[in-house]
């Protein structure tokens, strides 16, 4: 009787649920450098973009070889072209990284620094401390996915003014439309990336080193991306998060279609899910000695 109620006993005023607060975790987060870092890099490849296309002199709508227009082709329409295209170009992989540093280092990087089991020693509880984690992480991956475009947007409209979205297969929308349908396109991004997310996390659990969490998420997803092409697999590549993730391109239509979207929603979310669960699982059962 008394081994159980010294067990159970909790200090006076002790709520679980106030440990770790978002705020101190996110303010944590936020001073890191590699934070600043990614933040740099994100909002450096517009202009980067900018200069490339100055230096090329490429022409506005002039097509492929093939005679067909692509993005790349529109880029230099108005801004908000110019935004569609910096998504384009960065959603097969520059910003996988982002979700993969800040979803891998969470829990690795207290691991690494012997600092974990103090942190449950304080005393956090073990799913407080993954779920503060996870927010925040999820959180400066969405803020890296919004910076892109929005920086995107503003120095397209400098550079070449405000005017409606140029649509690859024809027609266009106008700037009141534009700027919704990005919006969208970024929130399918985020949640295609949710495949990525959960993988980092569920390996920054099983590991004392965040660049193995890092590279292991990275490296699968380029795996993945590898899968899709394998034109032999069939119908079996709809069942892969990478068969997916340019399907935002849906929302560049003169009329937004929802189909594959929501198709690739659901794959994501549900190996997110599943990944989220193990590492939650695992981390309970887990001997910290980190």
């Amino acid at each position: 009787m008394s081994t159980v109620s010294a067990v159970t006993e909790v200090a006076p005023g002790y709520r679980a649920g106030r440990t770790l607060p978002l705020r101190v975790e996110a303010l944590r987060q936020w001073r890191r450098r590699r934070t600043l870092v990614m933040g740099g890099v994100l909002a450096a490849l517009p202009f980067i973009m900018i200069i490339a296309f100055a230096v090329g002199g490429g022409q506005d709508g002039a097509g492929g070889r093939d005679g067909r227009i692509t993005l790349i082709d529109t880029a230099t329409a108005s801004g908000a072209n110019f935004a569609a295209t910096c998504l384009f170009v960065s959603a097969g992989f520059l910003l996988v990284v982002p979700v993969a540093l800040f979803c891998g280092d969470t829990v690795a990087s207290e691991a690494s620094w012997s600092s974990l089991r103090y942190l449950l020693a304080s005393p956090v509880p073990r799913a407080r401390l993954l779920w503060s984690k996870l927010v925040v992480a999820l959180g400066f991956s969405l803020a890296a996915m919004v910076l892109l475009p929005v920086v995107a947007l503003a120095a397209g409209t400098a550079a070449y003014g405000w005017g409606p979205l140029k649509l690859p297969t024809g027609g266009s929308l106008t700037a009141a439309e534009s700027v919704p349908r990005l919006a969208l396109v970024v929130a399918f991004v985020f949640v295609s990336q949710l495949v990525t997310a959960g993988l980092a996390f569920w390996l920054s659990t099983r590991t004392d080193a965040p660049l193995g969490a890092v590279g292991g998420a990275v490296g699968l997803t380029i795996v993945g991306n590898v899968l899709d092409a394998v034109t032999a697999l069939g119908s079996w590549r709809e069942f892969l998060p990478a068969h997916w993730q340019f399907a935002w391109a849906d929302a560049l239509q003169p009329h937004l279609e929802w189909g594959g979207m929501i198709k690739g929603a659901a794959v994501s979310v549900s190996y997110a899910l599943v990944l989220f669960a193990l590492a939650f699982r695992g981390f309970a059962r887990k001997d910290i000695v980190s």
